[in-house]
Formats: C-alpha cells, structure tokens, sequence
C-alpha cells in the first residue's frame, strides 16, 4: 500500500485545487455582486443563494493554503491555523447543502403550494433561517477547532490523509453526525424533486404557472448532483479513516457548480429585474 508521507509534495493535487480556485473564485464573487446589486433581496430564493455564495467563497480563500502545502510538502504556520482551515473547508460542505436544501424546499413551496405558503416564503424568514444556520455552524466549528487544538497532532504537515495504522485518529459518535445530516438532507430534496415533477407534469390548477419548467428542474437535478457526487462521498469518507484527497477535491468542486443555481433560478440574470420569477 502506497501511504502518503508527511514532507511529500503532491503536484497533481496542487494543480487542481489551484484551478478549482481560479474558477470558483471569480465565478462566486461575480455571482455575490450580480445577486446584491441587480437582484431583491426581498425573495427568499436570493436570500438563500446571497449565503451559499458566501460560503462558497469561504471555501475558496481557504484553498490557497491547501495549494501550497500539496505543491511544498510543508505546513509554515501552527496546528491551530491547520484546524481552522480545515474548519473552512468542512464548514462549506455543512452550510452549502443545507442552503443548497433551504433553496430546494422554497422552490417546492412556490410551484406545489404557491398561495399557502406565502406567509412562509418571506425574506424575514429567510434571514431568520440563514443567521441560526451560520449560529450552529460557527459554534460547532469553534467547538471542534478548541477541543482538537489541545489534542498531540499526528503529523506535522496539514491536510496529510490518515492511514488505518495505529496512528490514526479514532473515530468518535460525533464523526458519524456530517454524513447522517448530509443523508437527510439528500433525502428531502430527492422528495422535493419528486414532489415537483409529479406537479409540473400533472398541471394542477392550485400550482404555480411556470414559465420555464426545464429551467425548474434543472434546478433540482443540479443540486442532487451536488449532494451525490461532492457531499455524500466525503462525507461518509469521515467514517471510514481514509481521508482521501480525491473526494476532498471533488467536494471542493461544488464551489463552481453552485453558480449554476443562480442562472437558472433567474431569468435575465444578468439584467436587473424587480420582480424575480416565483419570488
């Protein structure tokens, strides 16, 4: 078995973060600018998507450090600053599906329930659900980044995968909970997806009038594609001890899928436009 060395620089791996920084860099800060600017925030849909670009691009600033150590083979700074990157990348994974999720259910409420959920559907609550989300998620991160910055580290180079040797870190109750949530989460935008289809299909005079429908579920079946191929598999790989760099980069890759969501939720994207589509 070919076990992955602590002072072992990793071109190839270098080479695709650096290009998955390129392109999710710009791509989620253009899309940040085009959403604050040219689109309402009055629409929970904007709302939701403002945060997944933000999230995005936390992922994005933490990819440079990854870059360097997979080209150098060395990590300059302390276990500390390790953790925190780390903390960024995980972070992604944990608030993209679930505003990836958030966008999924406010479509389904919008074309399947148009009219009872509109006291529901507000920007109000969309604040409300994206701020408690972040809540959660920096308390869990600070709670993980303090508990294992007191722990040996068990090398000196960040992002180096474990192996299943006696040195790898044993694995806890509380690293099953990423893909358990990440599983619900999948299942409630396949039945969101369904529940759309059979609407859409079966022109029910209570829904919503669609102007594009392929547009609709393009929507939907990007983020399952998001949800099978970037999050679940790392996310279960946390279980499994071998943390391996292909799924993490693969993962790392929903930062430049995500804008794909703000195309096809908006028409004219591009155009400023005071009244968005199933807003």
């Amino acid at each position: 078995m070919n076990n992955t060395t602590e002072d072992e620089p990793q071109p190839v791996y270098a080479v695709l973060f650096g290009c998955i920084m390129a392109l999710g860099l710009p791509l989620n800060a253009v899309s940040l600018w085009i959403l604050l600017r040219r689109h309402s925030l009055k629409s929970p849909n904007a709302v939701f998507m403002v945060n997944l670009a933000i999230s995005d691009l936390l992922l994005v600033i933490s990819l440079p450090m990854r870059v360097y150590v997979y080209a150098t083979g060395n990590w300059p700074f302390s276990s500390t600053a390790c953790l925190v990157t780390e903390a960024l990348f995980y972070t992604n994974i944990r608030s993209s599906s679930i505003f990836i999720t958030f966008i999924s259910v406010d479509r389904l409420l919008a074309v399947v329930y148009p009219l009872r959920s509109r006291h529901l559907r507000t920007s109000t609550n969309a604040w409300k659900g994206a701020g408690f989300t972040w809540l959660i998620l920096l308390v869990t991160s600070i709670s993980v980044t303090v508990t294992l910055s007191g722990q040996p580290p068990h090398n000196h180079t960040c992002f180096v995968p474990h192996d299943t040797n006696d040195t790898a870190p044993k694995i806890s109750s509380a690293d099953f909970l990423d893909p358990v949530v990440v599983s619900i989460l999948l299942a409630v935008n396949v039945v969101c997806t369904a529940m759309v289809l059979w609407t859409l299909r079966s022109h029910l005079s209570d829904s919503a009038k669609v102007k594009n429908k392929m547009n609709v579920m393009l929507i939907f079946v990007l983020n399952l594609l998001i949800f099978t191929i970037c999050f679940l598999p790392v996310s279960i790989s946390l279980v499994t001890v071998h943390n391996r760099l292909s799924l993490i980069c693969l993962a790392a890759v929903n930062c430049c899928l995500d804008p794909l969501l703000y195309y096809f939720s908006f028409d004219a994207f591009w155009k400023k436009k005071e009244d968005v589509e199933l807003s």
